[in-house]
């Protein structure tokens, strides 16, 4: 489970990447396809997916419901499907999903474990 503080701070680099025009909006964000870039492997268990950047040779454990929204976004043809698809299969309101989802898509971006391109 992530601390407090460390979704603060994802939040504050989310806002300054929109801030300085890094990211243009949420809406650019959610017409994006995100998918898994060359040099990034995964492979998915019961209780975990695992994701290696093998540039920067760190793996990463994702719970199961981090691994079904990875899944989720890059089969999907934008972010804005995949929030849809999530919010209806936890049964969850889309704006609460939306928010999850874009600042997921940030952690992973900045790990690079995915890319994120025009729709």
């Amino acid at each position: 489970m992530r601390r407090a503080g460390e979704a603060e701070e994802a939040r504050g680099a989310y806002r300054l990447l929109l801030m300085t025009g890094q990211l243009r909006s949420r809406t650019a964000i959610l017409s994006a396809r995100a998918k898994v870039p060359e040099g990034v492997v995964l492979r998915s268990f019961a209780s975990e997916t695992v994701v290696l950047n093998l540039k920067s040779g760190k793996y990463h454990g994702l719970n199961p419901v981090g691994g079904r929204m990875l899944e989720v976004l890059t089969n999907s043809s934008s972010i804005e499907h995949a929030v849809r698809e999530l919010a209806n299969e936890y049964d969850r309101p889309i704006v609460e999903i939306e928010g999850d989802v874009c600042e997921f898509c940030f952690q992973l971006q900045t790990r690079g474990l995915v890319e994120l391109t025009e729709g």
